[in-house]
């Protein structure tokens, strides 16, 4: 399907329904952050238990990532992508009935492993299965979901919930993600893997992860990893306690916290639709560099800037929206990594990249939740426009990966 000239049924589908995933993947995995006071109340749990239970599900993605990374190069990504909906479903079902912090913990991992699984493999179904010189822009379109999910949980989180409950919130959460499951079933496998797997795809999921070390592929796996490391920590260390931050230390309301929310995911979008465009154009590096250097300006504005600039009427909702276009960078990970690695190991490496940088953010919500404790909670969050700039440094010790052919790296 990769060398087809124009877009068929089959792409429009696995696009589609790879989006959607996507955007329920987000709303499980964020939702959470909008039930906080009231889990809090109902189980009576502490700031830093809830911090560590954050943690812990994001640690959780980390290794499921890895884990159904493997496994998409092994049993195929259509098969594998539905396993990992099916595992974040089900880890939402089970939260609604958490009667215990233990509970909730264990709850969010079995969530965290369904949901780090379900990105690398739908970013590689995509990447492999539509042309060369779209596949920035359709890889930059499906991380358009995150800001959709998260646009939905804050609505369901902010103003759905506090009327339902958080118990009733998890029970409907999971029927669109089920629905995704259902419709998937008839979508065609990517055919670069088809051809492939006999040759290339490993029977010994432990030997595909030992080829990420060895001197061939060692040097894009790390260099990856510290992009995505920086990338996931300008993203959490602005997102996990955003909302609170919003609504206790700015006096927001919750109706203005959430409508806040929203502006940012909207920016969100609106940078992951455009990504692409100016990647296909200049480059994969000078957009990366672009967009992240919105985002560290917009965060830095928004948090120990807040002060300054809130006296100009709209500025800080204009510096909002820049902060979530800012993060479009996002959109440029799996067309990227994609083009780094070679189709035996893909599911693989794009995987365990992506999720062992998010997996790291397991500390993220404790240490804002430490420098909050001596300061407050902007200076926690501004830590992420360090790392924003960092991604804008950083993504120029990569090659230029513009107009390289998946089926050439095989």
């Amino acid at each position: 399907m990769n060398q087809t000239e124009k877009l068929t049924k089959d792409h429009y589908k696995i696009f589609g329904l790879s989006w959607a995933g996507w955007v329920f993947d987000f709303y499980d995995l964020v939702l959470f952050t909008f039930l906080i006071s009231q889990l809090q109340t109902s189980l009576n749990i502490n700031a830093e238990m809830l911090s560590l239970c954050l943690g812990l599900s994001l640690f959780a993605t980390g290794l499921g990532g890895i884990i159904f990374g493997a496994l998409g190069d092994k049993y195929g990504r259509k098969r594998v992508l539905q396993w990992t909906i099916l595992i974040y479903s089900i880890g939402t079902l089970l939260c609604a009935f958490s009667w215990s912090f233990y509970s909730l913990v264990l709850f969010r991992f079995i969530t965290g492993l369904g949901v780090g699984g379900e990105w690398a493999t739908g970013q590689i179904y995509i990447n492999e299965t539509f042309p060369d010189k779209l596949r920035a822009k359709f890889g930059a379109f499906m991380q358009s979901g995150a800001p959709v999910g998260v646009i939905l949980a804050s609505i369901v989180g902010g103003i759905v919930s506090p009327i339902i409950g958080w118990r009733l919130t998890f029970l409907v959460s999971i029927i669109p993600a089920i629905s995704v499951i259902l419709i998937r079933k008839h979508l065609k496998e990517s055919d670069v893997w088809i051809q492939n797997k006999d040759q290339y795809v490993n029977k010994n999921i432990f030997q595909e992860f030992k080829q990420l070390l060895t001197k061939e592929y060692r040097k894009i796996f790390l260099i990856s990893l510290v992009l995505c490391i920086f990338g996931m920590s300008a993203y959490w260390y602005t997102y996990s306690w955003l909302p609170t931050y919003l609504e206790q230390e700015r006096g927001l309301a919750v109706v203005s916290t959430t409508f806040g929310i929203i502006l940012i995911q909207l920016g969100d979008f609106t940078g992951y639709t455009t990504f692409g465009f100016v990647a296909e154009k200049l480059g994969r590096r000078p957009a990366f560099t672009i967009y992240s250097f919105i985002m560290a300006i917009s965060i830095s504005m928004i948090t120990i800037c807040w002060n300054q600039i809130d006296a100009v009427p709209n500025l800080i909702l204009v510096f909002m929206f820049l902060t979530g276009f800012g993060t479009g960078f996002f959109g440029g990970f799996g067309s990227l990594f994609s083009e780094l690695f070679p189709t035996k190991i893909r599911n693989t490496g794009v995987g365990t990249v992506f999720n062992l940088a998010r997996g790291a953010q397991f500390i993220t919500p404790v240490l804002i939740t430490l420098v909050a404790t001596y300061f407050d909670l902007s200076y926690g969050i501004a830590i992420a426009a360090i790392f924003a700039f960092l991604v804008g440094i950083w993504i120029w010790v990569f090659p230029e990966t513009k107009g390289t052919a998946i089926n050439e790296l095989d």
